[in-house]
């Protein structure tokens, strides 16, 4: 089940969109708790496509590594990063639309151990904290882009 769910339109074409959405090096342009990312597979995004994100939470760095597990050029992709029992996933999808393109998002979250279980609600909130706006953050760097 969801636990975050955003969409927002984007006036630029769906093609636009989709490359910047998925060119993770720009992830600290975009997502507000990311300084760095790391690139762990070569060539073009695909599914089982590997990256390292470093993120600043409370002070402290932490760094996940997230791996592209759905992908449909111009269309959708999935990612997902699991550890210390937490299993995040996100999912984007793109429509065309007559003013640009609709980006819609969802965030879920499972959980392993009685620990996570009960901060999960806690969890949550910090996850949404940091990411919620990222949305915004992706819309007015592809709307500057050239």
């Amino acid at each position: 089940m969801s636990f975050l769910e955003k969409s927002i339109m984007i006036k630029k074409p769906i093609e636009d969109v989709f490359q910047a959405a998925t060119d993770f090096s720009n992830s600290p342009e975009i997502m507000d708790a990311v300084v760095g990312v790391e690139l762990l597979t070569e060539g073009p995004v695909r599914e089982g496509y590997e990256f390292k994100e470093t993120r600043e939470i409370r002070g402290r760095k932490v760094s996940s590594k997230i791996v592209v597990t759905d992908f449909e050029k111009d269309k959708s992709y999935s990612v997902r990063s699991v550890q210390q029992g937490l299993d995040l996933r996100y999912h984007y999808t793109f429509t065309q639309t007559t003013e640009g393109t609709r980006v819609d998002f969802k965030g879920d979250l499972f959980t392993e151990g009685l620990r996570n279980k009960l901060a999960q609600p806690l969890i949550k909130k910090i996850i949404k904290k940091e990411d919620q706006d990222h949305l915004k953050h992706l819309k007015n760097y592809i709307e500057s882009m050239n």
